[in-house]
């Protein structure tokens, strides 16, 4: 039923239920019908009854005349039996072979108890009256059995089941007609809605104003929503291939003209500095292309279908332990602490990981070139947990200290080659999470503070309201 059309489903749906209504109704009208006629033909037949044993007893038990019984047969429809008993079941007259009565001897006087039975091989209809007779002939209880074939009975009731078939095909034939018509009639807004949509071109994500009915509102209102995030979308694509291609552009050009100075080197001292250029153009190009994409990935994970519930303390060791492994030479002293009772977080582990270590990486790069000291801290609050590094450098200047976190954004004394993307995803990675990422004042250089909600709060309250509370 899923590739059906809505039209067809909306028709099957409810045409089913009118068949299944009109079955009942038709069954139960054939039911009621057979019940009514069969007490219309018992009546008759208790008529008869009542007749016949006048006729026999005015006539002195004599049978009923040829007449009378071709009336009562044209009358009925199907041929008539009689049978009529004395006191002490003394035969009186009619027909000697009488159906089997299942209440013989148990009929209550005055009262017709009727009976179906089989006579000759066929179907009857009976009818077994025992009345006081007073005649000098009879001269007390006498019994009468009438019967008779159910032919037209079962022609009748055959009849008014053909008769109620037809009626309800009719009925639901016209309901189907008009059902049909309502539906295409009700459902031609979506065909306009549909056409119009169909007739837009690829690049068209304006939101679609036309008049639909209340039903289909907020579906019109979920596509302009996609819409609109599909355009934001489209637009930071295309904004990060214009970044990505003129910060590339730079780059890339300078690691040709110093392959191309390395090839015409006259001496092999000389050809080792060009070399030595070409590589560290070549590092420096490659952290940007690796900062480019991680801001793309982290705009690209947002929503906690990637999220864990994970102790943050481990795995921040591991990290500070690698960076000060890697750094030990270059001078740099690490060192991690945490305050507070450990408790869940719920984050998304690689992206946290990249913001860690390129605030690490800037900690080093700009506040301990020659050497100095870095702090990766853990705090854990009451609805929140702090990530801060510390280095004991310069620091940065508080007018600017905002705008560390645009993209491309570089001090004007800044010499280290870097790109300005460290600090952006940072901030993005933390927006990600519903925290915030900002520079605090530090007595001894730079600080960073990353606020993460707990993962209860953003599990109850969603990461923007999460991010308010924290």
């Amino acid at each position: 039923m899923n590739r059906w059309s809505l039209r067809s489903r909306l028709f099957v749906l409810i045409i089913l239920p009118l068949i299944a209504v009109a079955c009942l109704a038709g069954a139960a009208r054939y039911v009621m019908a057979e019940k009514i006629s069969q007490r219309l033909y018992d009546n008759t037949l208790l008529v008869v009854a009542l007749t016949i044993s006048r006729d026999v007893i005015l006539s002195e038990g004599d049978m009923l005349t040829e007449q009378l019984l071709d009336s009562l047969t044209n009358a009925l429809g199907d041929p008539v039996y009689y049978r009529i008993e004395g006191p002490d079941g003394r035969f009186v007259t009619g027909y000697s072979d009488a159906p089997a009565n299942p209440a013989s001897g148990e009929t209550d006087p005055g009262i017709p108890f009727f009976y179906d039975s089989v006579s000759l091989g066929e179907q009857v209809r009976a009818v077994t009256l025992r009345e006081f007779i007073s005649a000098p002939q009879f001269g007390g209880w006498v019994t009468v059995d009438v019967w008779q074939t159910v032919k037209q009975r079962d022609a009748l009731s055959m009849e008014l089941l053909i008769q109620s078939i037809i009626l309800m095909t009719v009925v639901i034939s016209s309901a189907g007609l008009l059902v049909w018509f309502g539906i295409n009639r009700g459902l031609r807004p979506l065909l306009k809605l549909r056409e119009a949509i169909s007739a837009r071109s690829q690049d068209d994500l304006g939101p679609i104003r036309r008049a639909v009915p209340k039903e289909v509102r907020s579906l019109v209102g979920a596509m302009n929503s996609l819409f609109a995030r599909l355009s934001e979308a489209f637009a930071l694509r295309d904004a990060f291939i214009s970044d990505a291609a003129h910060q590339l552009r730079n780059p890339i050009a300078a690691i040709q003209a110093q392959a191309e100075a390395a090839t015409t080197a006259p001496t092999e001292p000389e050809l080792r500095s060009r070399v030595t250029e070409l590589a560290e153009t070549a590092r420096r190009t490659g952290r940007m292309t690796q900062q480019l994409l991680s801001m793309e990935k982290a705009r690209g994970r947002e929503g906690p279908e990637k999220w864990r519930s994970i102790e943050l303390r481990e795995p921040l060791e591991d990290i500070a332990r690698r960076f000060a492994e890697r750094e030990m030479r270059n001078g740099v002293s690490v060192s991690f602490v945490t305050t507070g009772p450990s408790q869940p977080v719920l984050v998304d582990t690689v992206m946290l990981t990249e913001a860690i270590e390129n605030l690490l990486d800037n900690a080093r790069r700009y506040g301990c070139p020659d050497g100095g000291e870095v702090e990766l801290s853990l705090a854990f609050n009451e609805d929140h947990v702090a990530i801060r590094v510390t280095d004991s450098g310069p620091g940065i200047p508080e007018d600017v200290q905002d705008r560390v976190f645009d993209r491309f954004f570089r001090l004007s004394n800044d010499t280290s080659g870097g790109c300005g993307l460290g600090l952006s995803i940072v901030r993005t990675v933390a927006e990600m999470h519903g925290g915030s990422a900002t520079v605090l004042d530090s007595a001894h250089g730079m600080a960073v503070e990353i606020l993460i909600p707990l993962a209860a709060d953003i599990a109850v309250y969603g990461p923007a309201a999460a991010a308010r509370r924290a």
